[in-house]
């Protein structure tokens, strides 16, 4: 492995193939479900609500991952997964007019995306496994341009799908790609040193927790401040983009589901253009200029709000929408490949997983606390959305400049 500095070797080929396929799959599913409801009961509350419910498993569910990602073969966990999101989504179609809507809904959306949290884990643990360490940015990078190009094409093809067919055969579509995903998976080998176990499941899960906050805690202290500034920035605009996308546009604007589906293509091309980028400006990026980055998503979603306060024509307001919304996935990219590849390089091999899966929780677990108050405030401020947009935009641009200081005792750690 040392010897061999080629990036596309056998197995992280496989797991690149594998992750187009299974995230293209997902994308198209991430997109269609929540339009559906949104579409089936017109409320911002109840959207924001389910939302918000579907999103937290994907928070708790990542710690397990990364213990898992550390304790069982990586390959193994992949194959799974992939095959219950396939049994998930069959069981869901059947279901689908037979049970109540909603609880059908959170329940479904629950499990899948405790699923994805569940899965990423092993992803981003294999790579170091599967490259040599001069080609981790790139390795990092190439997964995250699939992530991406998945939810480039996802979306595009979902609001056309259900714009034409409904949602039907995006289950169907679904349920085929997770299949083939798994079915290449078990193909792949990942390098695995089986870890003695003494103790019960828990009781491992704890013990490894607790060796990885011992390890923060000790060396890289610094990550805890990282970690709850993240959060914070997505409680305040992560949760605003994914819940007023969808609302802005097709409640607001009142935009066809294929034009919400070429401003979501629009979205992922942002994050498809930021990875380029992280190859070409990874090296002069520096980590204390990593909130110029966050400037520039709040910057961008106070753009959004202008254009609604002016009241520009429906058409101009949704093509600056979707402008931005590149914008913000482009500059959010860079950042989270920098933040990736600090923590991988810097984590002992049999703490990878399980570290990243925390910090990766822990930075999201604002999302579902600021999902449900953003579906609210939609609501309550429905005739002056832009009122919501602009008092995001101010809340992050000041989480933006206080980031300043931490990325700068950061960057002096790194040194």
């Amino acid at each position: 492995m040392k010897q061999n500095t080629k990036l596309f070797r056998r197995d992280f080929t496989l797991v690149v193939i594998g992750q187009i396929i299974s995230l293209l799959g997902n994308a198209i599913l991430r997109f269609a479900l929540p339009l559906y409801l949104l579409r089936e009961t017109g409320s911002e509350t109840l959207f924001g609500i389910v939302t918000a419910c579907s999103f937290a498993p994907m928070v708790i569910l990542s710690m397990v991952g990364g213990v898992l990602a550390d304790r069982i073969n990586k390959r193994n966990i992949m194959v799974v997964l992939d095959f219950c999101t396939a049994i998930l989504i069959a069981i869901f179609y059947f279901s689908l007019g037979n049970v109540p809507t909603i609880p059908l809904f959170i329940v479904v959306l629950m499990l899948l995306y405790g699923i994805s949290g569940t899965y990423q884990p092993a992803v981003q643990a294999s790579i170091p496994l599967l490259v040599t360490t001069d080609k981790l940015m790139t390795g990092n990078t190439v997964i995250n341009q699939v992530n991406t190009l998945s939810g480039l094409l996802g979306p595009v093809l979902g609001g056309i799908m259900f714009g034409v067919w409904g949602i039907y055969p995006i289950l169907i579509l679904s349920i085929v790609c997770f299949t083939v995903s798994a079915v290449m998976e078990i193909f792949i080998h990942i390098p695995h040193e089986k870890r003695p176990r003494k103790n019960s499941v828990l009781a491992v899960a704890k013990e490894d927790l607790k060796e990885s906050y011992q390890f923060v805690k000790t060396e890289k202290p610094i990550l805890f401040s990282v970690v709850f500034l993240v959060s914070i920035f997505n409680l305040v605009l992560s949760a605003v983009m994914i819940v007023g996308t969808p609302i802005l546009i097709t409640q607001v604007l009142k935009m066809s589901d294929t034009m919400y589906g070429f401003s979501q293509g629009a979205l992922a091309l942002g994050g498809l253009c930021g990875g380029f980028l992280t190859a070409i400006v990874s090296e002069k990026l520096k980590l204390q200029k990593l909130y110029l980055l966050l400037l520039t998503c709040s910057a961008s979603v106070a753009f959004m709000g202008i254009s609604l306060m002016l009241n520009v024509p429906a058409l101009m307001s949704y093509w600056i929408i979707t402008v931005m919304s590149f914008t913000v996935m482009g500059a959010s990219t860079l950042f989270v490949v920098q933040i990736y590849t600090m923590v991988q390089t810097q984590t002992p091999p049999q703490l990878v997983g399980k570290i990243m899966a925390a910090l990766i929780s822990i930075a999201m677990c604002g999302q579902p606390v600021g999902q449900a108050i953003y579906g609210i405030l939609f609501d309550v401020f429905a005739s002056n959305t832009w009122i919501v947009l602009i008092g995001a935009a101010i809340a992050a641009l000041l989480i933006s400049f206080y980031s300043k200081r931490i990325f700068h005792q950061l960057e002096n750690v790194q040194q």
